[in-house]
């Protein structure tokens, strides 16, 4: 079982998610137009088209990890606002300050994080 946080790793904590949560929204901002859909009419040859293709794919994959981790850091920082941050939303044990300062973001607890994916 970890300890509950105290005030000063949660105002860490917080700074770290605005850090992130601006660093996510440059990221999506970037990778805005190659996610965009390839113009089967431009005149190029069929390879071409098809490496386009692949790289708007990839750039479409990437976009929905960034935006799922950028949900994620919204939903932590609206915890921190209702004083719930760094509870597991699956057991409510405290996650802990190493795991939270590694990936402030995450909603789980290591030990229900690795029953989650050991699932899938």
């Amino acid at each position: 079982m970890s300890e509950e946080l105290s005030a000063g790793q949660v105002e860490e904590l917080h700074r770290k998610l605005f850090a992130l949560r601006k660093e996510i929204q440059g990221l999506l901002a970037a990778t805005e137009e190659g996610a965009r859909p390839v113009d089967l009419g431009q005149p190029i040859g069929r390879l071409s088209r098809m490496d386009a293709m692949q790289q708007q794919s990839m750039a479409q994959a990437n976009r929905q990890g960034h935006e799922l981790r950028l949900r994620q850091v919204k939903a932590a920082l609206a915890a921190i606002d209702r004083d719930e941050y760094g509870t597991c939303r699956r057991c409510e044990e405290a996650i802990g300050y190493r795991r939270l300062s590694a990936r402030p973001e995450t909603p789980f607890c290591l030990d229900c994080q690795g029953q989650a994916e050991s699932r899938r």
